[in-house]
């Protein structure tokens, strides 16, 4: 009863935490971090009046934390990081004054982050990452300031940056990244001298980067990409002494590079400017980054040649210049003679010593006489190329018709394109003239994989062709691409994308498949008039489509698939609202002599909790997306505080009808008993345990037994949440 500090921490202790600790009245100081703890925190911890720290990051502890876990307001320190806590924010932190750290990051916490905290004058570090806190950025963080570190990435985050955070002048890190964050960079916070980290990635920023931007001298990382940042980069990044790493990638900046980018004298790390509006010549003064180990320059329309000054770059490891204007020789730089022609190609004229790159002729006699040699050489091989090639083409197509005869069908239907000539010159040039050599203007949606265009050939066929680009992730978008082809190459099912074919070439890399007019779910959705043209019907049958094609992957596949990144993104419909799965580049197949471990892959919003702490897949994660997509479709938006079982007592007690999407027409009775049960599906699917989901095949079997209106016990217009909630559905069907 006299315990004052108990430190258990890094062990392997598992179970949960007794009730009793409650009883430890005396108790300051508990540390108990990184163990193999589990089960819900009990409530007794609010009877610790004298806490002072608490440490329990990384177990797997789950449920809600303690509403009074402050109520002696004397808490400092609560770190309660990489569990599976849920749920909102105890009540007792909003008053806890006293916090100096607050370390929440990796749970799945829930609620509006400008109603749940309060003012904290002494706090120094505050982590909320990596959960699914959503509100704006809330003006009472300006009283903090002796706030030196601020973690808010990875959440729902809306609204804009406030200028408040001014305020906080001893800040030295600052990541808002991956949030839904919009409108301009505030110039106020190039106020913050003491800036070291500074990362807005993935958000909805707009307008120009703020000139006062130079005035963070002590700035070492700057992640401001993809976003919607336009105008010009300002000449003041340049003061930047201490800058290691400079990502300004996947925006809309215009202009040239400016040269002053060349005083970075500690850019070590990297240096992405890719896939922006970026043109002009590159400055010689980029040849100065002699420490510099990645420089990305892809995606853009620079011209004019590489400056020579890079050969002088010794410790530049990789430098992609491609899908620009350049012409002239690449720099001899040993570091760069392994590197991939995809890093060069396509350009004006690029040549060097590099494998896949035509080498350079120093003399323009030399140009000449290789001029003159091919000259002489052309028409010899056109003419036995072309000859070939018709050999090549008859031989094929009597191949082709004796192995029809034999199967006994006929050719009728079968798109030749598919069968035989994909892998050849002929099909790489239809895609390349359909889209006029992937031409902007054919681009119908992008993502960072790359960019999907429509190509109609010269058969009048509709083709999606997804091209991928090169990052500096490219061995994961390699292996993206190639699970993608293995896996398309080997499944045909009628709600699952048609994959014709792929190219694989250093230059260029694309899938093509057939084109699903209308776009995805998710743009249905955020679609007024489509979303009321997506009636009751159509999204009943829609997600009877989607389960029969994952339910495939799942039992007819041998062995099986898992998809891994079920969204509303990666629907497709076609114009009669029938439904399509695509985008396998993150799919696994679950092989039975393998431990089918894998990093953690999908989109924020829909991957399994259990993922975060499991690196096994399994189907039961398509099972969970699976449960995020049909309440999505249900209610018309992504369903967000529904999820995981996380559902105030308010919340529970909503009833059914109240949740629907108003914009198409009200259901009729056996519409409402369809619905009733796609509901409680949805609800089964997303339980926490995965053991406790049905499997993809039972989910399938619930949905096509088309229930009656008599056979529900409960009215459809007096549904509560809640009785859908912790249901066996397989029990109840």
């Amino acid at each position: 009863m006299k315990l004052e500090y108990l430190g258990l921490q890094l062990n392997q202790i598992s179970g949960s935490i007794p009730k009793t600790f409650g009883k430890l009245q005396s108790l300051q100081k508990l540390e108990i971090f990184s163990n193999k703890l589990s089960g819900f925190l009990p409530q007794e911890f609010g009877d610790l009046i004298n806490l002072v720290q608490l440490a329990l990051s990384y177990n797997s502890f789950s449920g809600p934390l303690p509403a009074n876990i402050c109520s002696g307001g004397r808490l400092k320190s609560l770190s309660v990081s990489s569990n599976m806590f849920n749920g909102p924010i105890p009540r007792s932190l909003k008053t806890c004054t006293s916090l100096v750290h607050l370390e929440l990051q990796d749970n799945q916490l829930t609620g509006d982050i400008s109603q749940h905290f309060g003012v904290y004058p002494q706090l120094i570090r505050m982590s909320l990452a990596s959960n699914r806190f959503s509100g704006q950025i809330p003006p009472n963080l300006g009283a903090s300031t002796k706030l030196t570190v601020l973690h808010l990435a990875q959440n729902m985050i809306t609204g804009s940056i406030p200028t408040i955070l001014s305020k906080l002048s001893n800040l030295v890190e600052l990541k808002l990244d991956y949030n839904y964050l919009s409108g301009e960079v505030p110039p106020e916070i190039c106020s913050l001298a003491n800036l070291y980290e500074l990362t807005l990635s993935s958000n909805q920023l707009s307008g120009s980067i703020p000139t006062m931007i130079g005035n963070l001298s002590n700035l070492g990382y700057l992640d401001i990409s993809r976003n919607r940042l336009s105008g010009l980069i300002p000449e003041e990044l340049g003061g930047w002494t201490k800058l290691q790493s400079l990502k300004i990638n996947n925006n809309n900046f215009s202009g040239s590079l400016p040269g002053a980018i060349g005083n970075l004298a500690s850019l070590q790390i990297m240096l992405d400017v890719s896939n922006n509006n970026l043109s002009g010549v590159l400055p010689q003064q980029l040849g100065k980054l002699q420490m510099l180990e990645v420089l990305n320059l892809s995606h853009n329309q620079f011209n004019g040649s590489i400056p020579s000054s890079f050969a002088g770059m010794v410790s530049i490891s990789t430098l992609d210049v491609s899908y620009n204007i350049l012409e002239g020789p690449v720099p001899p730089t040993r570091l760069l003679q392994n590197a991939s022609a995809s890093c060069f190609l396509p350009n004006k004229g690029l040549c060097g010593n590099i494998s896949g790159l035509p080498p350079c002729y120093s003399t323009p006699v030399a140009a000449r006489q290789k001029g003159k040699i091919l000259g002489l050489l052309l028409p010899i091989v056109l003419v036995v190329g072309f000859g070939i090639i018709d050999v090549i083409v008859v031989i094929m197509i009597l191949t082709h018709k004796k192995r029809k005869q034999q199967e006994g069908v006929t050719a009728e239907g079968r798109d030749l394109f598919s069968v035989w000539n994909f892998h050849g010159r002929l099909a790489f040039d239809d895609i390349v003239r359909a889209t006029q050599n992937f031409d902007d203007k054919y681009i119908t949606g992008t993502g960072g994989y790359g960019k999907v265009y429509k190509a109609q050939l010269q058969d009048g066929q509709l083709v999606a062709v997804k091209k991928l680009h090169h990052t500096e992730e490219e061995l994961d978008d390699e292996r993206r691409f190639r699970s993608e082809m293995e896996i398309l190459s080997q499944i045909r099912q009628r709600s699952i994308v048609k994959m014709y074919g792929f190219c694989s070439h250093p230059a260029y890399k694309f899938l093509v498949y057939d084109y699903i007019q209308q776009g995805s779910l998710h743009g249905t959705l955020e679609n007024e008039e489509l979303a009321k043209e997506l009636d009751w019907q159509k999204r009943i049958a829609l997600a009877t489509d989607v389960a029969q094609a994952i339910s495939y992957l799942h039992h007819e596949c041998s062995p099986p698939i898992i998809h891994r990144d079920i969204t509303s993104n990666n629907i497709l419909l076609d114009t009669s609202f029938k439904a399509f799965v695509s985008d396998f580049g993150t799919a696994r197949i679950l092989k039975p002599d393998s431990s089918n471990w894998s990093a953690l892959a999908g989109t924020y919003g829909y991957i399994a909790p259990e993922l975060s702490y499991t690196s096994v897949v399994t189907e039961k994660g398509d099972v969970y997306s699976f449960g995020v997509v049909v309440l999505e479709l249900v209610m018309g938006k992504h369903p967000r505080n529904l999820l995981d079982g996380s559902l105030s007592n308010g919340e529970q007690s909503m009833m059914v009808k109240d949740i629907l999407d108003q914009r198409p027409t009200t259901p009729i009775t056996t519409e409402e008993s369809s619905l009733a049960l796609l509901i409680k599906l949805a609800l089964s699917c997303l339980e926490s345990s995965p053991q406790a989901r049905p499997t993809m095949q039972e989910a399938y079997q619930i949905l096509i037994q088309k229930p009656s209106s008599s056979s529900r016990s409960v009215p459809f217009s007096t549904l509560i949440l809640h009785q859908g909630m912790h249901v066996d559905i397989r029990s109840e069907s």
